[in-house]
């Protein structure tokens, strides 16, 4: 296997670690979430299932876009941001979900959007379509990131 490849096995597999991960601690049906005074601008249930197998699909493509075709540094650059910005996110999903921090869950989501920044970047310099798909990902994390603050504000003690 090439380092070329085991770079986009790496990327895919985080993928499939923040998918499966997520999937363990998200619960919007539980009693403690369906409590909670949401947000005036929360979407509707059905937007989560169309923007979340979008987004990753294009983490797929856009990882093995840099697995494969990027430098070096750019593949060890992204493939760290993305692991770090992947234990953000499903760190914001055990606060949230599990452990019922608010706003623990919100810095941990914020920084996953803060992370995926450079993964935008790394991913145009790569390929511009492979920055372009991305963006829908990071404006999600923004307003992912607001909505958690919204949760908290809405729902202290």
């Amino acid at each position: 296997m090439t380092l070329k490849v085991l770079f986009a096995v790496v990327n895919v597999s985080l993928v499939i670690v923040y998918a499966f991960g997520s999937g363990l601690w998200v619960s919007t049906g539980g009693a403690f979430y369906r409590s909670l005074v949401r947000p005036f601008w929360q979407p509707p249930d059905w937007v989560f299932g169309i923007a979340w197998p979008y987004n990753f699909a294009v983490l797929i493509a856009a990882g093995v876009a840099v697995g494969v075709l990027a430098s070096t540094p750019q593949r060890l650059w992204w493939t760290g941001l993305f692991a770090f910005s992947v234990v953000a996110a499903l760190l914001w999903a055990r606060l949230f979900y599990v452990s019922q921090d608010l706003p623990g869950a919100t810095v941990a989501l914020g920084l996953a959007g803060v992370l995926t920044v450079p993964l935008v970047v790394i991913a145009w310099q790569t390929r511009p379509w492979a920055g372009l798909v991305l963006l829908p990902y990071q404006v999600w994390l923004v307003v992912a990131t607001s909505l958690s603050a919204g949760y908290w504000a809405l729902n202290r003690g």
